[in-house]
């Protein structure tokens, strides 16, 4: 007799968690989703230029993962960034590194690779069903599912919950799954946004002035993290590669009612010495705004920053002034709404698991992907984490299913 075994969330790590699964004997695997079609998200994701992983050393790529490294280095030990693209290249898809040491596939686009996966997935049994919203469990144990028909049950001798996160709900990770679980007597920290921008108190001047500008480059600081990049203006704020790379530490500052700051370094080629060297020659009778021009090639956006951010006091005294350059302190007084996020932080805490992603005090079931209480900046290793934890959670199962 087949065993029915339930994968609930059709993105990257659920279809992972499927594909483990399919290769035993005695299971139909079927794959559950609210959407109407699998991926929506992975598809977003790619579509701008379908950035998979990265191929930096794998000590500094667990490193990328901070508090959750310890727990991430298992799944990535199982299932490596190299293991990831030689399974891509199995699809028929080949990929490229970037000068930025990022991982694309040659057509830089999520679709051929999703289709390619699917089509492989429907050759081995599996079996798809969409618009079908999981509501939990119901008084005997069976998945309980919301569907355009009527709610169905459905009995399952394993399951992979891989759900995603709480950002971009219209795309499927919407976070219900939280009350859920937690009513069932999961541990499960609670959603913040992650790669996400930030709320700044600009004045109406500089908003109307710079909002969509970028500002590049510029060396970022937050406690313990620097990073050279770009980010944008925008009319509420700030956004973009270096914000997120930095939105963990001013986003847990901003929870713990600390003041909140990212520190820019708006000349990274010059010294502090140079600064002050060069500020102080006369001016004779150029602007401020000239001075900065001339001497240091500050100008628009950033000498607008100057403006914003300096009292009359900083940027009438060279020293002053140079120091300002080097380290000028921009406060974020909000995360954007975790909709907008790229991705969240949160999830279901890896102590109520055990090392196959089991949930200890629900034997059977199985979680992978976003839902899982890890948060890591963009270029490739979200996505690598949850291809990872998919294919931890599908082969954890199918041991499970074994024994």
């Amino acid at each position: 007799m087949m065993r029915r075994v339930v994968i609930i969330g059709g993105g990257p790590a659920g279809l992972m968690a499927a594909e483990q699964l399919a290769a035993l004997n005695g299971v139909q695997v079927e794959i559950f989703d609210a959407m109407p079609s699998f991926g929506r998200k992975f598809l977003m994701a790619g579509k701008g230029g379908m950035n998979i992983t990265h191929a930096e050393p794998l000590p500094d790529f667990i490193g990328r993962y901070g508090q959750r490294a310890g727990q991430i280095a298992p799944l990535l030990e199982l299932f490596s960034p190299q293991a990831l693209r030689d399974w891509i290249h199995g699809l028929g898809v080949e990929t490229f590194i970037g000068t930025s040491g990022r991982v694309f596939p040659t057509e830089m686009k999520a679709a051929p690779l999703l289709r390619a996966w699917l089509h492989r997935l429907r050759g081995q049994g599996v079996r798809f069903h969409v618009r079908h919203r999981w509501l939990g469990w119901g008084d005997d144990g069976s998945l309980r599912f919301a569907t355009p028909d009527g709610e169905v049950f459905v009995h399952a001798a394993a399951t992979v919950l891989a759900l995603g996160g709480g950002s971009w709900a219209k795309l499927g990770s919407d976070g219900r799954w939280v009350d859920v679980l937690r009513a069932a007597g999961v541990s499960v920290a609670p959603l913040q946004p992650a790669n996400c921008g930030f709320d700044v108190a600009w004045s109406a001047h500089f908003r109307e002035r710079f909002a969509g500008q970028p500002v590049k480059p510029v060396v970022g600081s937050c406690g313990q993290l620097r990073q050279q990049g770009e980010f944008n203006i925008t009319d509420s704020g700030i956004e973009g590669g270096l914000v997120y790379a930095l939105a963990a530490p001013l986003r847990d500052a901003l929870l713990a009612g600390e003041v909140a700051e990212l520190h820019l370094d708006l000349a990274p080629g010059r010294s502090l010495e140079r600064l002050r060297a060069d500020l102080a020659k006369p001016r004779g009778r150029d602007s401020l705004a000239n001075h900065l021009r001339r001497r240091l090639g500050i100008e628009g956006v950033k000498a607008g920053l100057l403006r914003e951010l300096c009292p009359p006091e900083v940027l009438t005294a060279a020293d002053r002034l140079a120091a300002a350059i080097k380290a000028l302190p921009l406060p974020v007084t909000a995360t954007r709404p975790i909709d907008e996020a790229i991705s969240t932080a949160g999830g279901v805490r890896f102590e109520a698991l055990d090392a196959a992603l089991m949930l200890r005090d629900h034997p059977g079931v199985f979680v992978a992907g976003e839902m899982l209480d890890w948060e890591a900046p963009t270029g490739g290793y979200l996505l690598t984490a949850c291809f990872a934890s998919g294919h931890r959670a599908g082969s954890g199962a199918a041991d499970w299913l074994r024994r």
